[in-house]
């Protein structure tokens, strides 16, 4: 073996550096070693570069536990965001356990010596072989390598530049050009006022269908004032405290009486476009959250459409023209450049190859106990986010849990925990939830599935999932113990 380490953490984003902090917090005595392919910390916020990146939560619930997000900006742009997570990274001492420019290729459970045997490519192509107690999988949920990209008929013969947002190219010039943005998620909504306003001479957003929009305040004044006469920690949590009731409220109102929201989500655009849009680009065919709903900041994105410098168009793609786009309803859009807005390539692991006693690992296949354990893989977690609320929510008590859970094995000599799981409780969504968005439907192959009931029922709950792995004991009929030394399987003692 090149090294010999206790726990392996797998990406340097928002996930790894969230857990290894919550390590350092709350398991002193465990070592762990960050393993990150890209040269910078920040995953998602040092890959994406395209004009006007920004999250698309607020930082008061996106921000972590343990350190409060220090500017009134409720949606922060990607470099704040960058330089917030490295300031963690300072604070808590990580750099010196992150080994950039190396990448996990494949990680093995070896039941025998219970350890994970773990390939990893260095920054010189050469492949070392390590060895590691437990794995925390922190990567997200797609490929850093390449976008889902749909086949456009004739995207060859297009003479001007296609770009996906993905790789936006550093000095892409659309100074004076016709843009056509293809997509209207998150990444589409946030592009068509920054190249407006950036000097495109005129941006088009086509979609198939329309995605609910909310307008939100771009600057949290409550919370601005609040930090002027409260500590800065207890504003910080006062305003996640509200802002974690909000996103719950709206998503409970979604799910019980989804016509009351729509017509709020509607009337409210409607009076923003001022007569100026055509409503039926933004009137869903769907109830709320059962696609993923969107944010603007001070409806930027309405003002660009009511000024005339961007435009909306609702219909499908029937080629790629040398000039632009020729849709089905016989329209041509005219394009210098075309910007493919359309969603992730679902990855899990980063694409590591995992597998249990050589057996290939088929994520699809297991449930997360917890929504942190996966299902009779020992030695692992994995960090998912939540779909109708801030990632980092789901960081910080799964880096509490797997705190604790280290912990309880260290302090009774256990090597080895497995999340026993049962068939029965399997079902055919997955932990991603019934959303009926593109990305979603794409990772039915590859995410773990969600369970009928608990702890295999991933319920998308912060509030209660935060109660659950706070109290959480580790002596249930599904958790099995064991030391190196034994055959047999112990069951822990409880804990208080």
């Amino acid at each position: 073996m090149d090294k010999q380490i206790d726990i392996l953490i797998v990406g340097a984003g928002i996930s790894g550096i969230g857990v290894a902090t919550h390590l350092v917090r709350n398991s002193p005595n465990r070592s762990f070693t960050i393993i990150e392919r890209r040269e910078n910390v920040g995953g998602t916020w040092d890959l994406f570069n395209y004009p006007g990146i920004r999250s698309d939560s607020d930082m008061s619930t996106f921000g972590f536990n343990f350190k409060p997000w220090q500017e009134a900006k409720v949606l922060a742009d990607g470099t704040s965001i960058k330089g917030y997570v490295s300031e963690v990274v300072d604070e808590y001492k990580l750099k010196e356990k992150i080994l950039f420019k190396h990448r996990v290729l494949s990680a093995n459970y070896d039941s025998s010596i219970k350890k994970w045997t773990v390939e990893i490519e260095d920054e010189n192509q050469k492949i070392q072989t390590w060895q590691a107690n437990f794995l925390i999988g922190c990567t997200g949920y797609y490929n850093h390598d390449r976008g889902y990209q749909p086949d456009f008929p004739g995207k060859e013969s297009f003479k001007g530049e296609f770009v996906n947002p993905q790789f936006w190219p550093k000095n892409l010039d659309y100074q004076g050009k016709k843009v056509v943005i293809i997509g209207s998620g998150a990444t589409a909504i946030t592009l068509v006022p920054a190249l407006a306003k950036g000097g495109a001479s005129h941006v088009t957003m086509l979609q198939r269908s329309p995605t609910y929009i909310a307008t939100i305040p771009s600057v949290d004044m409550v919370y601005d004032k609040m930090r002027k006469i409260l500590p800065e920690d207890v504003a910080y949590k006062l305003t996640r405290a509200r802002n974690i009731g909000m996103q719950r409220g709206i998503y409970a109102l979604a799910e019980k009486q989804p016509k009351i929201l729509r017509k709020l989500l509607l009337k409210s655009i409607e009076l923003q476009l001022k007569g100026k849009v055509d409503m039926k680009h933004f009137t869903p065919n769907y109830n709320p959250w059962e696609q993923r709903l969107c944010v603007v900041p001070d409806g930027d994105l309405f003002k660009t459409l009511r000024s005339g410098k961007a435009s909306v168009e609702t219909d499908h793609i029937k080629k790629i023209t040398e000039t632009g786009i020729q849709l089905k309803s016989g329209k041509h859009l005219d394009a210098d450049i075309i910007v493919s807005a359309t969603g992730l390539e679902i990855q899990i692991l980063g694409g590591v190859k995992g597998s249990v006693d050589g057996k290939p690992l088929d994520t699809s296949k297991h449930m997360l106990y917890q929504g942190v354990m996966v299902s009779d893989v020992p030695n692992m977690a994995m960090i998912i986010g939540y779909i109708n609320a801030s990632w980092t929510l789901k960081v910080d008590i799964a880096g509490q849990y797997i705190s604790r859970l280290l912990n309880h094995m260290e302090k009774n000599g256990y090597d080895e925990v497995i999340a026993k799981g049962d068939a029965s409780e399997m079902e055919d969504d997955t932990v991603m939830g019934s959303l009926t968005s593109g990305y979603v439907a794409r990772a039915i192959d590859v995410m773990p599935k969600q369970g009928k009931h608990a702890p295999w029922k991933v319920t998308n709950n912060y509030l209660a999932d935060r109660k659950e792995l706070k109290n959480a004991s580790f002596n249930d009929d599904v958790l099995q113990f064991s030391k190196r030394e034994l055959d047999a399987v112990k069951k822990p003692k409880l804990v208080s």
